[in-house]
C-alpha cells in the first residue's frame, strides 16, 4: 500500500515554482512587473548567457521597508490585495505574492532596496529558497535584484533550457511587449553588455515603435481611438501595406497587460476583412482599458489569458470601431523609387548604444542638478521627467518618415537649457483625399500600360490603378449589396438533397433559418433530423451544395460570426473575380474614366475582394530624386 508523504517546504515551493517560473523570460516579467507596480518609471533589464547565468533588473520604484523583505520571499504574500473581494478590483500586474518566493526556490537571489524615507538600504540573499544573508548598505531609492544561476538546484529544469540565444529571443520579446504596454515607463535592456534598446518613456507609442521595429512600420501606422460602451481603446493601426504573415504583430493590451486572445484577434481581423489577402493578418498595437468587473485576468498562471463578460457586444464594438477607422483613412500605397536596403531596426540599435541613458538611480540627481541650474523640470501627475528629456535622443517624423517640414505637426514640446526637443511629432497631411469626387476634377488619363494599368496624372502624383483589382472590386460590391438587399434567386434542384442535422446543427438552423433563405435557400423538414434542401442561390451555382450548406452552417454557430458569413464572401469575391475584366485586356479611355467614377462612389475602393490593392501612388518628388534633380 502506497505512503502518502507530507512534503518539506523546500519541495513545495520548487512544484510551486514551476507554475511560474518556466525560464529566463518568466522570471524578467516577474520582476518588471513588480518594479512597473512599485512606481517605477525607468528600469534596467541585463541579461547575460540568456539570463541563465545573470539577470539584473533595476527600478526607481519606491523600494521595500527592511522589516518587509522577509516577507516579501514568502509563499502568497502580496501587497496588492488582502481578500478574495479585491481581485474583482484589481488592476496592478501582479498580485499571487509567489514571484520572489519562486524564482528564489530555483536560483540564487540577491535584493537590494531602499526607499526614500530610509537612510539606508538592504542587501538580502536567499539561494534555494534558503536565506543566506542580510546587511543594512547605502543604496539609491529603488529595488536592484540579481538572479544568478537559475535552476541550478534543479538540473532536469535547467536541461530543458534552450541555447542562450533563444532564450534571450523570449526575453528581448517580452521587454518589447513590456515597453509597448507601458510607454508611461523608460525601459533600457542590455543583454551579453550591448544595449539592444531603450525608450524615453515619454508617453509615445509611435516613437517606441520606431525603436523597435524600425522606419519602414512605423511610417505606414494609423492613429486610433475609440470610446463607447465601457471600452476605451487607443494604439496604432497598421496599414494594409505591412500586414504580415502570422498573427505574431497582432499586439494588444488589456488593462496594462499583454495578453493573447482568440476573441480579440478575430474581432480586430474582421474589421479590417476588407484589406486583408488570404493568410495574411494585420499589424497593430491596442490598448484596451476595460472595467476590471467585465473581465477576469486570473484564469491561466501566467495571466496571459483573459475572459471577458458579454463577447459577442464586445467583439461587435471591437470589430466596428477599428472598420469604421480604417474607412475614413485614405490607404493608397506610397511607391519609393528610392533604394534602401539598410536593416533600421538594427541601425536604431546601433545608434541607442551609442547614447549615454542615466541609469534609473540618477533620476534625482539629474534633477536636482538642472535645478541649480536654473532650469525647472516638467513634472507630471507621478514623476519628474528630466532624465528623459535630458540625454535621449528624439524620434523625428521629417528624418524618418520622409515627410516634408510643412506636412508635419509638432504635438508637444519640451526644452532644456541647450537646445529645444520634440516628444511627439504626428503626421498631419493638408490635402483631400485622392478618390473623392473632388479631386476627380483635377484627374488627367495619361494611358495604359502593359494593357493592365491605367497612368492618371493627378496634382504631384502618378497613380497607378489596376484595371482587373479595380473592376473586381466594383463587381463584388453590385453583388454584395444584391445578396444584402435579398435580390439572390434560389435554383431548384430535383431531387432534392437530404442532409441529416445534429441537435446542435439543427438549433443553429432553426435560429438561422431566415438568413438561409435570404442567402436562397428552400430548405423544408423531411422528418425526424432530417431536411429537405430544394433550393440553392443561382448565382453561386455549381459548388458542392452539402459541403456550402454545412460551411454556412458552422460558421453561424460561431456565437462571434457578425454579418455576411465568410463562405459567402469567399464565393462572391470568387464570382466578382471571374466577371470582371482580366489584365492584357485593353480598355479604351472612357471605359477606364466610368470604372474610375465606378470605383469612387465605394467605402472602400482601395483594395480589391482578396485584399490586393486597387490603387497605387507615385510621387513627383520621388520620381525628381530618381533623376537626381533632387539630391538630399
Amino acid at each position: 500500500m502506497a505512503v502518502i508523504n507530507i512534503l518539506d517546504h523546500q519541495t513545495i515551493d520548487k512544484i510551486a515554482a514551476g507554475e511560474v517560473v518556466e525560464r529566463p523570460s518568466s522570471v524578467v516579467k516577474e520582476l518588471v512587473e513588480n518594479a512597473i507596480d512599485a512606481g517605477a518609471d525607468a528600469i534596467t533589464v541585463e541579461l547575460k548567457d540568456g539570463g541563465t547565468t545573470l539577470i539584473r533588473v533595476t527600478d526607481n520604484g519606491d523600494g521595500i521597508e527592511k522589516s518587509q523583505v522577509r516577507n516579501a520571499f514568502l509563499r502568497h504574500a502580496t501587497s496588492k490585495i488582502s481578500s478574495a473581494e479585491d481581485l474583482t478590483d484589481l488592476v496592478s500586474l501582479g498580485f499571487r505574492g509567489e514571484a520572489l518566493a519562486s524564482i528564489a526556490a530555483v536560483s540564487m537571489v540577491e535584493l537590494i532596496s531602499k526607499t526614500s524615507q530610509e537612510l539606508t538600504g538592504i542587501r538580502y540573499l536567499v539561494e534555494g529558497g534558503i536565506e543566506k544573508e542580510e546587511e543594512e548598505i547605502g543604496a539609491p531609492d529603488g529595488t536592484t535584484v540579481l538572479v544568478r544561476n537559475l535552476f541550478y538546484n534543479t538540473p532536469p529544469r535547467r536541461k530543458f533550457l534552450k541555447q542562450p540565444q533563444t532564450e534571450g529571443s523570449y526575453v528581448a520579446d517580452l521587454m518589447e511587449h513590456l515597453a509597448m504596454s507601458n510607454p508611461q515607463v523608460s525601459f533600457k535592456f542590455i543583454m551579453n553588455g550591448q544595449t539592444k534598446f531603450y525608450t524615453t518613456g515619454n508617453n509615445d507609442l509611435g516613437e517606441i515603435i520606431y525603436r523597435i521595429y524600425g522606419k519602414e512600420i512605423s511610417k505606414e501606422l494609423i492613429p486610433f481611438h475609440f470610446d463607447e460602451d465601457g471600452v476605451s481603446i487607443d494604439g496604432l493601426l497598421g496599414k494594409p501595406v505591412i500586414n504580415r504573415a502570422n498573427r505574431n504583430y497582432e499586439i494588444f493590451f488589456v488593462n496594462g497587460r499583454y495578453i493573447k486572445s482568440t476573441l480579440v484577434s478575430k474581432a480586430i481581423e474582421e474589421g479590417y476583412r476588407e484589406y486583408l489577402m488570404q493568410h495574411k493578418f494585420p499589424f497593430c498595437v491596442l490598448h484596451f482599458q476595460i472595467d476590471t468587473k467585465r473581465i477576469d485576468v486570473n484564469v491561466h498562471p501566467t495571466k496571459m489569458e483573459v475572459r471577458i463578460a458579454d463577447e459577442p457586444l464586445f467583439y461587435e464594438t471591437v470589430k466596428n470601431a477599428i472598420h469604421h477607422a480604417l474607412h475614413v483613412t485614405e490607404m493608397i500605397p506610397e511607391v519609393s523609387l528610392t533604394e534602401d536596403k539598410s536593416d533600421h531596426r538594427q541601425k536604431a540599435v546601433k545608434e541607442t548604444a551609442k547614447i549615454s541613458v542615466p541609469e534609473p538611480f540618477e533620476r534625482r540627481r539629474i534633477a536636482a542638478a538642472e535645478e541649480v541650474r536654473g532650469y525647472k523640470p516638467t513634472v507630471s501627475a507621478e514623476k519628474s521627467t528630466i532624465d528623459r528629456v535630458q540625454e535621449i535622443p528624439v524620434y523625428n517624423a521629417e528624418k524618418h518618415d520622409g515627410a516634408k517640414p510643412s506636412e508635419i505637426k509638432v504635438v508637444s514640446q519640451e526644452k532644456t537649457p541647450a537646445e529645444p526637443v520634440q516628444n511627439s511629432v504626428q503626421m498631419e497631411l493638408f490635402e483631400d483625399k485622392i478618390l473623392s469626387e473632388q479631386a476627380r476634377a483635377h484627374y488627367e488619363i495619361i494611358g495604359q500600360l502593359f494593357d493592365t494599368y491605367w497612368l492618371v496624372s493627378y496634382e504631384n502624383k502618378l497613380l497607378i490603378i489596376d484595371q482587373h483589382a479595380a473592376h473586381e472590386k466594383v463587381k463584388y460590391e453590385r453583388f454584395i449589396k444584391r445578396f444584402h438587399e435579398h435580390g439572390i434567386v434560389s435554383q431548384t434542384i430535383n431531387p432534392p438533397m437530404i442532409v441529416t442535422l445534429s441537435g446542435k446543427e439543427r438549433e443553429c438552423y432553426l435560429k438561422h433559418s431566415d438568413d438561409f433563405k435570404a442567402l436562397g435557400f428552400t430548405i423544408e423538414e423531411f422528418g425526424g433530423n432530417d431536411y429537405a434542401i430544394r433550393g440553392v442561390p443561382m448565382d453561386l451555382y455549381g459548388y458542392e451544395e452539402n459541403e456550402f450548406f454545412r460551411e454556412i452552417l458552422d460558421e453561424l454557430s460561431s456565437e462571434t460570426v457578425t454579418g455576411t458569413p465568410e463562405t459567402i464572401r469567399i464565393r462572391i469575391a470568387t464570382m466578382a473575380c471571374k466577371a470582371a475584366v482580366k489584365g492584357n485586356m485593353r480598355m479604351n479611355a472612357e471605359e477606364a474614366q466610368r470604372l474610375i467614377d465606378e470605383l469612387l462612389t465605394l467605402d472602400n475602393p482601395y483594395n480589391c475582394p482578396h485584399g490586393r490593392p486597387t490603387i497605387i501612388s507615385m510621387s513627383k518628388y520621388e520620381i525628381e530624386k530618381k533623376f537626381k534633380r533632387i539630391v538630399t
